[in-house]
């Protein structure tokens, strides 16, 4: 073998190993790219996924936010549970076959109770001289059921209510017991959701200038007659019911005032109590004597 042949012999040897080693080498196969996401519509909500790869989630949710209900607007509450809200304006003529529960008077009740706690908190501060005697007639006087159906009717609340069909015939979202009684129960529902604090700002919001303002005298007429009538040594004034009219539920009194040596004085209302106060009014004024005695 000539001297070439040798060089090229052990150049051939030197390879070997390192053609071995690449030869047991295992290629790393090329990656593959993720598909791009793509938004899907489901049910509403936007879902992003891939085609052949994880699925990609959002990271935060958008909860389904309910619209305030123009009663809503209105007092300045929203409601979190929506059903107190419902019952609150569900006369019992719309029910059938739930009984009373479903109806609005267990939160009358209630709404009854929580007016007159907020209302006297309201006169007590507002009028830190006055003696007991006229802080209750203040508190009869914005409690009463006249009082009341006047603030349902600044609110628009018959619009609101659910009545059966019989009564939205006889005009039930305009009659003055089922405005009052409605709107002390939706003070009972704002109390239960939201805390005697929301059912506060809603009884200021609305009985607050009525508060400064009394629609009427604070002695009502059955009084000031009664102190009138003893002051001249009178017995105490008796009241009969002369006449009852109109549909049962929705009736008009017509009430006498009887005094001795006193011709009887009459007065209408819808309830015995305001037609005694009329009544009362007429005599006073047919006396000549003034709304304060």
């Amino acid at each position: 073998m000539t001297r070439a042949d040798k060089s090229a012999a052990a150049a051939t040897a030197a390879d070997a190993p390192v053609k071995r080693r690449a030869a047991g080498v295992k290629r790393k196969p090329a990656a593959v790219p993720l598909a791009a996401p793509r938004a899907e519509q489901l049910d509403g909500k936007t879902d992003l996924k891939t085609d052949g790869g994880p699925e990609v989630l959002p990271e935060v949710k958008k909860r389904k936010v309910q619209r305030a209900s123009p009663l809503e607007t209105t007092i300045g509450y929203r409601f979190r549970d929506k059903v107190l809200l419902e019952r609150a304006l569900t006369h019992i003529s719309a029910l059938k076959g739930q009984g009373r529960v479903g109806s609005y008077q267990r939160l009358e009740f209630l709404g009854d109770h929580v007016l007159g706690l907020a209302v006297s908190e309201m006169l007590f501060e507002a009028f830190p001289k006055a003696e007991e005697g006229e802080l209750s007639r203040r508190l009869a006087d914005l409690v009463r059921r006249e009082s009341c159906a006047d603030v349902a009717r600044a609110i628009d609340l018959g619009a609101s209510l659910r009545l059966g069909a019989s009564e939205v015939r006889a005009g039930g979202r305009a009659r003055i017991a089922i405005l009052a009684d409605v709107c002390e129960s939706l003070i009972g529902a704002v109390f239960l959701d939201g805390g005697y604090k929301a059912a506060k700002a809603l009884v200021l919001r609305y009985w607050s200038d009525r508060m400064r303002k009394p629609a009427r005298p604070l002695r009502d007429p059955k009084t000031v007659l009664q102190e009138w009538a003893q002051a001249r040594g009178l017995p105490t004034p008796s009241y009969r019911e002369v006449e009852r009219t109109g549909p049962h539920h929705d009736p008009v009194f017509r009430i006498a005032v009887i005094l001795p040596e006193r011709d009887p004085a009459e007065g209408r209302g819808r309830s015995k109590r305001a037609a005694e106060q009329a009544a009362a009014a007429a005599l006073l004024e047919r006396e000549g004597v003034g709304a304060d005695g």
